[in-house]
């Protein structure tokens, strides 16, 4: 569903301001300059209206969170979420994902956090889902070493998709659950979680781990193959 344009955006996220992120492009290894005393910088992809985003700040103080939001309908409910909270230690980017290699240096980023992210269920659409190989490459690219991806969705399919396809690009996989909150509430909720639980849907998530990986050499459409069906 398409959010509803806010009439007094502008000021809003003025009020907020200090959170949002300008120069993202002129941030790559300088983030630790937000929060010198942090001790490890974690990124959210769609963030939406911030639920996870403020719970996650709160509950980890010394952790640098960036998250990241092209709808700023959203986000600035987020960032409002954040500042109503004294939240220090979050920042915003309004920005697409495959933009990472431009705001982030090599390495840079020990976790990764994408909670349910558009299912684009259509083949044809498969690029655009944020757990798609193209994606997780770049993920690579700013991820440092043994670095992780937390990945939650209600989307079975979805879901089905990234446990095959994470372990194709170098992640391990951890804690894959087709049930989170079976049995009791687990962890910080976004607003999509929350209301998918109540309406007892559901919730998969899964921790993916880098590890190392070399890309497989793509075939040469000039190879010489077809001599085969000669």
């Amino acid at each position: 569903m398409r959010m509803r344009k806010k009439k007094n955006l502008i000021p809003r996220m003025e009020r907020c301001g200090r959170s949002l992120i300008q120069d993202p492009y002129d941030r790559p290894g300088k983030w630790i300059e937000l929060m010198p005393q942090a001790q490890a910088l974690h990124l959210e992809l769609g963030c939406g209206k911030g639920r996870f985003t403020a719970g996650t700040a709160k509950a980890n103080p010394d952790v640098l969170l960036i998250a990241l939001e092209r709808v700023p309908d959203a986000m600035v409910v987020a960032m409002e979420r954040c500042a109503n909270e004294d939240l220090f230690n979050a920042y915003f980017i309004s920005a697409d994902a495959n933009q990472l290699p431009s705001f982030f240096a090599p390495g840079e980023v020990d976790r990764i956090y994408v909670n349910f992210c558009d299912p684009w269920p259509s083949k044809r659409h498969a690029k655009r889902r944020l757990v798609h190989g193209n994606f997780l490459k770049l993920y690579r690219q700013v991820l440092k070493p043994g670095g992780q991806i937390h990945f939650k969705t209600d989307n079975v399919g979805l879901f089905a998709f990234a446990v095959e396809e994470f372990p194709n690009f170098g992640f391990t996989l951890s804690e894959v659950t087709w049930n989170l909150h079976e049995h009791r509430p687990q962890g910080i909720m976004t607003d999509y979680e929350s209301k998918f639980h109540e309406q007892g849907q559901p919730i998969h998530r899964l921790v993916a781990t880098m590890a190392d990986w070399t890309p497989p050499l793509e075939e040469d459409p000039s190879d010489g193959s077809k001599e085969d069906n000669v």
